[in-house]
């Protein structure tokens, strides 16, 4: 989410692989189940060396079915990694990864290109620590239908039936799991953290990670309009691009191209079909916000539908919660962040929050010291340190 959350905060006033060789991947084998039921498993293949983690003793793509908006059936792939070794007793323990934001075109997936470096790094940490890590493309990434981007609750339950999907192919999975995500991804372990244990009951989720997670946009998103003054912050329009086309695929009641100028209509095109995150950051770079809008977003309908799918809850989390941000992140500045705490402290939510010296991507390394004993503590049973002195 590369520099487009400072637009908000300022208008409201404030992957590289260890193999290169590429292997033709064997033919996708269907898996009975029970057709359209959340988590059950449509096809699954080994994934070609290039898109393999290092460290990882096999590495397959799942698709499966999930729920979009409106909780409606919607398929979802992904990638599974297990570690080198023997599984312990009962199964490797899971990290369910949500990836932050590539873009809303299909050929956008994660499991659809090599693993950037910080994939590379990061889940590779995980798979080091003796735990398979299980990492959903999300719906509409990849698969039939629209992305529908920051919906919280579809993002959760591609978290979730991923999860599930993979246990259901991979007998050497535990039951016990874990969520963890950055960016985009830190929103989607947000509601995962929210509803893993209601969602998913056969499963025994542990608690969550999150970095760099984006809360509180609503709260700046009624100043979009065509007046909204052009920024020199480079990514931002896209970002925004990207916001307004996941509500109109996940709120297919509100017309949201009346909104939309002939420019934004154009821009969301290319952006849900022909071009990802990265390249269309440098294409509409001298594109700005309002010239996407032909008129003020502030309407009870469209403010509804974007506090539908965007709002972070700030209650109902039954296990631990860590909360990281970087102090520096110019994409979800810190005070946007520092309310959702507040919110979070006001209605009794326990959870661990921990800021770094650094930015938006640089969070994720930072966040390891800590995020690594707290998950060992999860799968042990433990409870981890929450208090702010840990």
């Amino acid at each position: 989410m590369t520099h487009r959350l400072r637009t908000a905060l300022v208008a409201a006033g404030a992957t590289l692989v260890a193999a290169t060789w590429v292997v033709a991947p064997a033919a996708a084998a269907p898996v009975a189940g029970q057709a359209e039921a959340p988590g059950s498993v449509v096809s699954s293949e080994e994934l070609p060396r290039d898109r393999w983690l290092p460290g990882a003793a096999s590495s397959s793509l799942l698709t499966y079915w999930s729920q979009g908006p409106q909780d409606k059936p919607m398929l979802s792939t992904g990638a599974v990694y297990l570690p080198e070794g023997t599984p312990p007793e009962g199964g490797w323990p899971v990290i369910s990864y949500a990836h932050g934001t590539t873009g809303v075109a299909d050929q956008c997936a994660p499991s659809v290109n090599p693993p950037t470096e910080r994939a590379v790094t990061h889940l590779g940490h995980w798979l080091s620590q003796g735990y398979a890590v299980v990492a959903t493309d999300y719906v509409g990434l990849g698969t039939p239908g629209v992305h529908p981007y920051l919906d919280g609750r579809s993002a959760a339950h591609s978290v979730i039936d991923m999860v599930r999907a993979a246990r259901a192919v991979t007998p050497e999975l535990s039951k016990k799991w874990v969520a963890t995500g950055q960016s985009q991804g830190g929103h989607a372990t947000l509601f995962t953290a929210n509803i893993a244990t209601r969602y998913a009951p056969e499963l025994d989720y542990r608690g969550a990670v999150t970095t760099g997670a984006p809360s509180n946009i609503e709260m700046a998103l009624p100043l979009g309009g065509p007046a909204f003054p052009k920024l020199p912050l480079k990514g931002t329009t896209v970002y925004i691009a990207n916001v307004l086309d996941g509500l109109r695929a996940a709120r297919p009641d509100v017309d949201i191209d009346s909104y939309l100028s002939p420019l934004g209509r154009s821009i969301l095109a290319d952006v849900e079909t022909s071009i990802c995150y990265g390249d269309a950051r440098t294409k509409y770079a001298d594109v700005s916000i309002g010239q996407l809008l032909s008129r003020s977003v502030d309407t009870p309908e469209f403010m509804d539908a974007v506090r539908s799918i965007l709002s972070v809850p700030t209650g109902g989390y039954d296990q631990p919660l860590l909360i990281a941000q970087g102090q520096q992140d110019m994409d979800v500045p810190i005070p946007l962040t520092l309310k959702l705490v507040a919110d979070l402290t006001a209605n009794g939510v326990e959870f661990a929050f921990r800021t770094y010296p650094t930015d938006h991507g640089g969070t994720v390394a930072a966040s390891v010291p800590d995020s690594t004993p707290f998950i060992a503590k999860l799968f042990a049973g433990e409870k981890p340190c929450m208090g702010s002195s840990c």
